[in-house]
C-alpha cells in the first residue's frame, strides 16, 4: 500500500466515526419548535414529603380527575390523595382556581395554592395565593389587599409573610389578621423584603425575607434605589400609544442601592437595624439564620467582589462581629454551599482558596477544622447535610472536565462516595433527611433518565426513560455528538464537542456552524443533552458540521483557568475561539473559507467579538441579545470580572464589540428583544451605530415586547437563524 492510500484509508477510518448511513426522517423547524417532537419527559410536580419517606405528585383517579397524592418512596406505590383539583373552589363558591404552584407549610396541614401569576424578572413574580386546609378543605384567600409576592409559612405554620407594594406583611392563619410591618416602600425608590433587579439577577436572590427557626422573628432586605439611575424600555403592543417602563439598573460603575439588614419581632412590634459597618458602597448577598433563632449570618462583601466578610449579628440588638474573611486576588463567587452544624459551634463552607471550588469546615472563630474534598477538580452543588449518618451529599465534577456525578463524603472527609454510576450528567433532589434522592442523568447522545435512590445511592426504581424520544432520535437519524480536545496558541487543552453528518463524503469539505458560550458561569462543553441538540442535528442533516468549544474563563477547570480572564474579558476567550477555528480548518474535512459562529448573550458577545478581532477565520456570525460594550452591562456581574471602568478603561473598551466593528469582513446577523431588560436593546443600537460609521453591510432583527429569552419568537427566530447559515455559509 502506498502513502496516499494509507492517508485516504486513515481519513476514511476518522470520519467515519460520525456513524453508519442510515434512513431517516428528516427534522424541520416545524417538528422542534411547533410540535415539540424532541421535548423530553421529565418529573413535574414533585415534593418531598416531611418524613422524608413519600413524596407528593400529580395523578389521576379512576375517573380521571387530577388531584396531588402521596406516594411511597420505597414502593413508589399511590397512597392518600391530598388534595383532588376541583376542591380548589374558593370558600363561598365559584369555579376552582387554577393551581400554578403550590407550598406546603412545614406541618404539612396547610397548602400555599398559587394562581394569576405575572412573570417581573427573571425570577420574581407577583401572584394570588390562597390556603387550603388538609383538615377543614376549605380555601382561602392569603389576602384580599391585591396580589403578593414572595409568601412564606412561618416554621410553626402558623404564620405567612409576604411583599405588596414594597412593603412586607405577616398574616396570623388562624384568625386571618394581617400586620403590615414596613410602611415606606415605594417603587423605584425603596425596596422592602424584595431585592433590586441586579441583586436578584446577578446574586440569584428574588427573596429578602427570612423567618427565624423559633417563627418569633423575620429578618429582611431593605434598599434604598433612589440614587441609583433609571433606565427605560418603551413597550410597543400596549394601544395605540407605546407607553414606557421605568426600573432601577445600576450600569457598571454608577450608584448601587444602599442595602441594609433589619429583624422585626412579632410579638414586640420592634424592629431592630443589623450593624453591617459603616461603608455604604458594599454588597449584602446572603443573610441566613443559624440554628440559633437569635443569631443570622450576614455574607458582606465589598463593591470590587474580592473580599467577603461573615458576619454574626445578635436579633435582640443587631449587634455583629466578624467571624472570618476570604480574600482573592480577582473575584470571589457567591455559593448557596453553607451548612450550619447541630454543635452550634461550626459550617461547611466552600472556597477556591486552593485552586478549585471546594468543601471546608470552619468553626466560629474563623478557624478551619479541615478540608473536606480536595482534587483536580470542582464541587458544584452542595445538597445537604445528614449529621444523624455523618455525611454531607454534593455534585462535582471528579470524573472528568465534561462529567457531573452526585457523591456522598464523611464531615471528617473520609469515604468518599459516587452514589450514581451512569456516565455523563447526573444530579439529585433529596427528600428530607437524605434518605432518598431523585437522580436525573443524561449524557451528550442520551435524553433524561431519571431514577430514584435510596441514601447510600442504590437504585430503587425507574421513573422515566424517555424510551420514545430515543426511539424517535433513531427515527429522524441524529449523527453521534462526539467530544475532542486541541490546545491553543499558549498550550492550554480545550475541549469541545462536535456533530458530523450522517454520512460523510471524503471527497468533500464541509462548513462549520461554532457554538458559542463562552462566559462564566456556564459550559457548553458537558456530557448532557442539550436543548439545542435538535437544531444542530437538522444543520448536521444539511450538511454542516456543528461544534462548541469552551474557552478559557469558562467554569469548572479550577481558579486558574476561569480567573485568567479578569479585567480583560474577550481578549483570551476570543483568542481561543479563533484558535478552534484553525484547528477545525486544519481537519481534512472542514472547509476552512466556510466557519461561522453563532451565540446567545455572552455567546452574542463573543460571536459579534469574533467576526471582528477573527474576520479571516469566521465567514459569518450570529449575535442574539449580545452585550456590546461592558459600559452599558450591569455593576454586580461587569464589576466582578472587570473592575471599575475608571481604574479598567482600556480593558473595557478594548474587546467590547462597538470597538471591533470595523474590522468585520463577513455576514453578520443581529438580534435583540426590545424589551430585553438584561442586556438591554441599547446594546445591539450601539452595535448597529458602530457598523454603520464603519459602513460595514449587516442584518437586524428585533423582537418588540420581548426578553433576553425571546420566548414567544424562538420559532420565527430559528427559522431566520437557519435561513441565514444556509445562505451565508
Amino acid at each position: 500500500m502506498n502513502r496516499t492510500h494509507r492517508l485516504i484509508l486513515l481519513i476514511a477510518i476518522f470520519i467515519g466515526t460520525a456513524g453508519p448511513f442510515i434512513a431517516q426522517n428528516n427534522i424541520t423547524l416545524e417538528d422542534i419548535y411547533v410540535k415539540r417532537t424532541f421535548r423530553q419527559e421529565m418529573v413535574f410536580g414533585f415534593n418531598w414529603s416531611n418524613d422524608g419517606q413519600r413524596y407528593m405528585m400529580f395523578d389521576a383517579d379512576e375517573d380521571g380527575n387530577q388531584g396531588l397524592y402521596y406516594f411511597s418512596a420505597a414502593t413508589g406505590k399511590r397512597e392518600k390523595s391530598i388534595f383532588m383539583m376541583h376542591e380548589l373552589t374558593p370558600q363561598g363558591g365559584g369555579k376552582p382556581i387554577e393551581l400554578e404552584n403550590f407550598t406546603f407549610s412545614p406541618n404539612e396541614q396547610l397548602v400555599m395554592i398559587s394562581t394569576g401569576t405575572e412573570k417581573i424578572y427573571r425570577y420574581s413574580t407577583t401572584e394570588e395565593n390562597y390556603i387550603f386546609d388538609l383538615k377543614t378543605r376549605q380555601l382561602k384567600p392569603l389576602s384580599k389587599g391585591g396580589k403578593q409576592r414572595l409568601a412564606q409559612f412561618s416554621p410553626d405554620s402558623k404564620q405567612v409573610a409576604f411583599v405588596r407594594d414594597n412593603n412586607i406583611f405577616v398574616t396570623d392563619i388562624a384568625t386571618g389578621k394581617e400586620t403590615q410591618i414596613t410602611f415606606d416602600g415605594e417603587w423605584n425608590k425603596i425596596i422592602n423584603g424584595g431585592t433590586d433587579w441586579v441583586y436578584e439577577e446577578e446574586f440569584a436572590l428574588p427573596n429578602g425575607i427570612y423567618w427565624s427557626p423559633d417563627s418569633k422573628k423575620v429578618a429582611y432586605y431593605r434598599f434604598d434605589e433612589s440614587r441609583v439611575k433609571e433606565f427605560q424600555m418603551t413597550m410597543y403592543n400596549t394601544g395605540l400609544y407605546p407607553e414606557p417602563y421605568t426600573f432601577k439598573y445600576p450600569k457598571a460603575g454608577e450608584e448601587n442601592s444602599i442595602v441594609s439588614i433589619h429583624i422585626y419581632d412579632v410579638t414586640s412590634g420592634k424592629t431592630t437595624t443589623v450593624d453591617v459597618g459603616p461603608e455604604k458602597d458594599q454588597y449584602i448577598p446572603r443573610i441566613m439564620w443559624t440554628r440559633n433563632p437569635n443569631q443570622l449570618c450576614v455574607y458582606r462583601m465589598n463593591r470590587l467582589q474580592n473580599k467577603l466578610d461573615l458576619l454574626l449579628a445578635n436579633a435582640a440588638d443587631g449587634k455583629s462581629n466578624l467571624i472570618m474573611t476570604e480574600t482573592s486576588p480577582q473575584y470571589i463567587e457567591v455559593h448557596d454551599h453553607m451548612t450550619f452544624l447541630k454543635d452550634g459551634n461550626s459550617f461547611v463552607w466552600s472556597s477556591d482558596r486552593d485552586g478549585h471550588t471546594h468543601l471546608y469546615v470552619f468553626t466560629f472563630d474563623g478557624m478551619m477544622k479541615y478540608q473536606l474534598t480536595k482534587g483536580d477538580y470542582d464541587v458544584i452543588s452542595v445538597y445537604g447535610v445528614d449529621e444523624n449518618t455523618d455525611q454531607i451529599y454534593y455534585q462535582s465534577n471528579k470524573e472528568g472536565v465534561t462529567q457531573r456525578h452526585v457523591y456522598s463524603v464523611k464531615l471528617s472527609g473520609s469515604q468518599e462516595k459516587k452514589l450514581v454510576t451512569r456516565p455523563g450528567n447526573n444530579s439529585a433532589n433529596f427528600g428530607t433527611g437524605m434518605k432518598y434522592f431523585i437522580n436525573t442523568h443524561s449524557s451528550a447522545n442520551t435524553p433524561a433518565f431519571i431514577t430514584l435512590h435510596n441514601g447510600t445511592g442504590k437504585e430503587v426504581r425507574v421513573l422515566k426513560t424517555n424510551q420514545k424520544l430515543q426511539e424517535t432520535v433513531q427515527q429522524f437519524g441524529f449523527s453521534k455528538k462526539e467530544f475532542f480536545t486541541f490546545k491553543n496558541r499558549d498550550g492550554i487543552e480545550l475541549h469541545g464537542w462536535m456533530i458530523k453528518p450522517a454520512k460523510i463524503d471524503p471527497a468533500k469539505k464541509y462548513p462549520v456552524l461554532m457554538h458559542v458560550y463562552g462566559g462564566p458561569g456556564h459550559n457548553t462543553v458537558v456530557d448532557q443533552w442539550d436543548r439545542d441538540l435538535a437544531w444542530h442535528q437538522m444543520l448536521a442533516q444539511k450538511g454542516y458540521i456543528v461544534v462548541s468549544v469552551d474557552n478559557r474563563g469558562t467554569e469548572y477547570r479550577g481558579t486558574a483557568f476561569k480567573k485568567a480572564t479578569y479585567g480583560k474579558m474577550g481578549e483570551l476567550e476570543s483568542a481561543d475561539q479563533i484558535d478552534a477555528a484553525k484547528h477545525l480548518g486544519s481537519l481534512p474535512f472542514v472547509d476552512s473559507k466556510r466557519i461561522g459562529i453563532q451565540g446567545w448573550s455572552y455567546g452574542g458577545y463573543m460571536s459579534s467579538l469574533c467576526l471582528g478581532v477573527g474576520a479571516q477565520y469566521f465567514k459569518m456570525a450570529i449575535a442574539v441579545a449580545p452585550v456590546g460594550n461592558w459600559r452599558f452591562y450591569d455593576s454586580i456581574y461587569t464589576e466582578r470580572y472587570m473592575g471599575l471602568p475608571k481604574d479598567n478603561a482600556k480593558g473595557y473598551d478594548a474587546f467590547s464589540p462597538t470597538h471591533n466593528m470595523n474590522k468585520v469582513e463577513g455576514e453578520l446577523l443581529l438580534v435583540h428583544g426590545t424589551a430585553d431588560d438584561n442586556v438591554h436593546f441599547q446594546n445591539s443600537v450601539e452595535m448597529v451605530n458602530a457598523l454603520i460609521k464603519a459602513n460595514v453591510q449587516f442584518e437586524f432583527y428585533m423582537y418588540p415586547d420581548q426578553d433576553h429569552g425571546i420566548g414567544a419568537g424562538r420559532y420565527h427566530l430559528y427559522t431566520k437563524m437557519t435561513d441565514f447559515i444556509l445562505e451565508n455559509l
